[in-house]
């Protein structure tokens, strides 16, 4: 797979493709700020420290999340651009982390073992058979039936997991605080998009109770827990979640689907975002410069309207006004290493006396925080080609895309420039080794 870095420019996404994967992760810091916020409490009920969650953006149009070690979170953009509430993207994750506190993957993974030895010893049975008889078609039908056997029975397994990762779900949403209506609002929307199929499907065949039973399922629970532990209130976070999900639209989504998604006679600022970086993406400057700046007329402190100003500013090449904007980003904004990456692309292409040293110093600030391919390519090109620090950055960069023989290559030429008691020389062999 090739790697795809995003226009430079349009920095506010930071794209990574790895040759291993089928899928690329999306980097940007009011996405994932944004998700971790609305997640928190579920992780606190979860006794998952805080500081230990980490949000993972796939860039993927599936309708799917899943949790990894309970502190990995990994959130598609096809479920981002569809769910239309924070506390719907709630119950979601908290059906992940239902099979996580519930043990399943272990218990999965028991079980396909447990399972492959049952197979193999009906299998024997049949090779026994067919050696018995001297007849090949004696045993062939016992062989045959082996795998299917298995398949049932794991099938079966991983519907009652489902099960019990919706009820603990529904749970984990009471006992942080939150709503567990939004597991109803996620299955109705799951019936909408899916329930016209699933009528046709043998509920014994999918990994997956079929959606109509999970959401009779989850009524049923929701209906015998008291009210008095229900919070009832609306959704919070709901215009923050509303501008992540127009801003993936307008970077994701064709012109036209931003179009129908938030046609022109749409006023509010979720829609103007999405039509801004949508015609940023489409080459309207002009079109988008007008939106963006009505969104900071309207929110004067909102980090991320800066943030597009500045790609917008870049693009026109106004270096000044975009290291202004970008500036004023992070000001506003805390802990955004993305940002920094951007503003950080713009000093090294402005080049003006003490540009480069912030340039730098944004990019190991960012590389701290949150380490990204981006960082260490801006970084190589702040220090210029002539310099040693240079190769051992691309050989950074090479090496978070999983591109050994590149990597491997910049750690050479930087071995060669740099000397043995630098930090960038011992690096640079450990790439090596």
């Amino acid at each position: 797979m090739r790697i795809l870095l995003r226009c430079f420019f349009a920095i506010v996404l930071s794209w990574v493709s790895f040759p291993a994967l089928s899928a690329s992760i999306i980097n940007d810091t009011e996405t994932e700020k944004v998700i971790s916020e609305l997640i928190k409490p579920l992780a606190v009920a979860a006794n998952i420290p805080e500081t230990r969650l980490n949000v993972h953006i796939v860039n993927d149009d599936t309708f799917n999340a899943f949790v990894m070690g309970g502190e990995d979170v990994y959130v598609y953009t096809g479920l981002l651009t569809r769910i239309k509430t924070p506390n719907a993207l709630r119950a979601v994750i908290a059906h992940e982390m239902g099979h996580m506190i519930g043990g399943h993957m272990v218990q999965m993974s028991e079980r396909m073992s447990a399972e492959m030895k049952r197979t193999l010893l009906i299998q024997a049975l049949g090779v026994g058979l067919m050696v018995a008889g001297g007849n090949p078609t004696l045993g062939a039908g016992v062989m045959a039936g082996a795998g299917g056997i298995a398949r049932q029975s794991l099938l079966s397994f991983s519907r009652d997991e489902e099960r019990i990762a919706d009820d603990i779900g529904v749970d984990l949403m009471v006992r942080a605080g939150l709503n567990p209506n939004g597991f109803i609002e996620v299955f109705n929307q799951m019936s909408e998009m899916s329930g016209h199929i699933e009528s046709k499907i043998n509920p014994n065949a999918v990994n997956h109770p079929l959606t109509a039973e999970r959401l009779k399922n989850v009524r049923e629970k929701i209906s015998k827990i008291d009210a008095k532990k229900i919070n009832k209130k609306s959704d919070d976070r709901v215009s923050e979640y509303a501008l992540v999900r127009a801003k993936l639209v307008g970077y994701l989504d064709s012109p036209d689907r931003v179009k129908t998604l938030y046609p022109y006679s749409d006023k509010t600022d979720a829609a103007i975002y999405a039509r801004a970086i949508a015609n940023m993406q489409a080459g309207n400057l002009s079109g988008a410069l007008v939106g963006v700046k009505t969104l900071i007329s309207r929110n004067p402190k909102n980090p991320y309207f800066y943030e597009l100003l500045g790609d917008l500013e870049y693009q026109y090449g106004h270096y000044d006004d975009s290291v202004v904007a970008y500036e004023k980003s992070l000001k506003l904004a805390d802990n955004a290493p993305q940002i920094q990456t951007a503003l950080a692309l713009v000093l090294s292409e402005r080049n003006k006396p003490g540009d480069k040293a912030r340039a730098t110093e944004l990019c190991k600030s960012s590389l701290l925080v949150s380490p990204g391919p981006l960082s260490y390519w801006v970084l190589a090109k702040v220090y210029g080609s002539d310099d040693g620090r240079s190769d051992w950055a691309m050989a950074e960069f090479y090496n978070m895309q999983k591109q050994t023989k590149k990597a491997k290559e910049y750690a050479r030429r930087a071995k060669k420039k740099l000397t043995p008691d630098t930090p960038e020389y011992i690096k640079a062999n450990d790439i090596l080794k």
